[in-house]
């Protein structure tokens, strides 16, 4: 049987110098990559379709109170107006333990009864970094003490949190530490393997009944194979920010739906986890480290507006992963209420 050769232009540049050949090869491995991986995210997709999609969002009291808002208006609108049925709610170890020993639920608890009231889910994060700057929550009585001290310490306050609310028909799940091993944001120091896995074992055995997520702290490369193997895992999701560092400009990231369906895809291979988008960015990204109140209307515009807002949605969607939370509710009411701009709470109604 005759062997089938080359065409000739591509023989005259395969024989040329080693250089062409080294480009061939890296092209090729490029290409094959990028098709595994694209099959990963098509086979991911396929697979979690029959599953019905959850749209929720991330609340935050001390977000809206920044913003000027009242916090418990703003969780109203997002639940009477919006139509918002899934939380993802914080638990703030300072808010919550402001004096050693001390606890006062009252802020988490008015977020429970909204939620139990609208027969609303929540998924509850925990631990000493959460959602929100400086992202690591520590009470200033106990900064200074060494990790012997505090810790302990963290472990029973995180123990009160899920003996509390775990028998709410509310709750959903919970998420252990947020992003914990991320060095590069928030002022968190300690970043021990082991107490992410006590934690998680901790809160296994105070509630063996809802799932526990840990969200991974890498968003484009890696699989987390370390433990603890949590029940689903997380990813963050932002599309436009500002960079700060090389051009100074807004910054859109280039990785397309299906690149995020193939991480999940992967570690479904791998680990039989699902994941879940835990923040997906809906809200303005300010330029040069200013706050949403000092930025005009028409710069929040540049990053996020209604016409972004929905096919912001679209593109979660299309991830495959059908449970995602929008980050930013509180930025909608304010729009409204502050800057007299209904534009993104108008898309939430009909996107909830």
């Amino acid at each position: 049987m005759a062997v089938r050769k080359l065409p000739s232009h591509l023989a005259r540049y395969w024989r040329k110098n080693w250089w062409h050949k080294l480009v061939s090869v890296f092209i090729l491995l490029i290409m094959l990559s990028v098709g595994t991986l694209y099959g990963i995210a098509q086979w991911y997709i396929h697979t979690e379709s029959s599953k019905p999609f959850k749209l929720g969002v991330s609340f935050i009291p001390a977000y809206a109170e920044s913003l000027g808002l009242n916090a418990q208006q703003t969780m109203d609108a997002l639940i009477n107006s919006a139509g918002v049925r899934q939380f993802r709610l914080v638990s703030y170890w300072d808010q919550l333990e402001p004096s050693k020993g001390q606890y006062d639920f009252s802020l988490l608890d008015w977020q429970f009864q909204k939620a139990e009231a609208a027969h609303a889910k929540i998924t509850l994060s925990l631990g000493l970094r959460q959602p929100r700057w400086p992202e690591c929550h520590m009470p200033s009585w106990a900064v200074g003490e060494n990790d012997n001290e505090w810790q302990p310490q963290l472990k029973t306050f995180m123990s009160a949190v899920v003996n509390r609310y775990k028998n709410s028909p509310s709750l959903e799940s919970y998420q252990v530490e947020n992003e914990y091993f991320l060095q590069g944001f928030g002022g968190c120091t300690n970043f021990d393997r082991n107490r992410l896995i006590n934690e998680y074992n901790m809160v296994k055995k105070l509630d063996p009944v809802h799932p526990a997520i840990v969200a991974r702290s890498n968003n484009a490369l890696g699989i987390p194979l370390g433990q603890p193997q949590p029940d689903e895992f997380g990813i963050s999701i932002y599309k436009r920010v500002w960079d700060a560092g090389v051009t100074h400009r807004y910054l859109e990231y280039p990785f397309p739906a299906w690149f995020y369906a193939s991480l999940a895809g992967i570690q479904k291979i791998v680990t039989g986890k699902d994941m879940i988008v835990h923040e997906l960015q809906a809200e303005a990204w300010p330029p040069h480290g200013q706050n949403i109140t000092q930025t005009s209307l028409t710069e929040q515009n540049k990053s996020f507006n209604a016409e972004r807002f929905t096919n912001r949605v679209q593109f979660g969607k299309a991830t495959g992963m059908r449970e995602v939370y929008l980050w930013g509710a509180e930025y909608w009411y304010y729009r409204q209420v502050v800057l007299g701009d209904p534009s993104l709470m108008n898309v939430a109604k009909q996107l909830f």
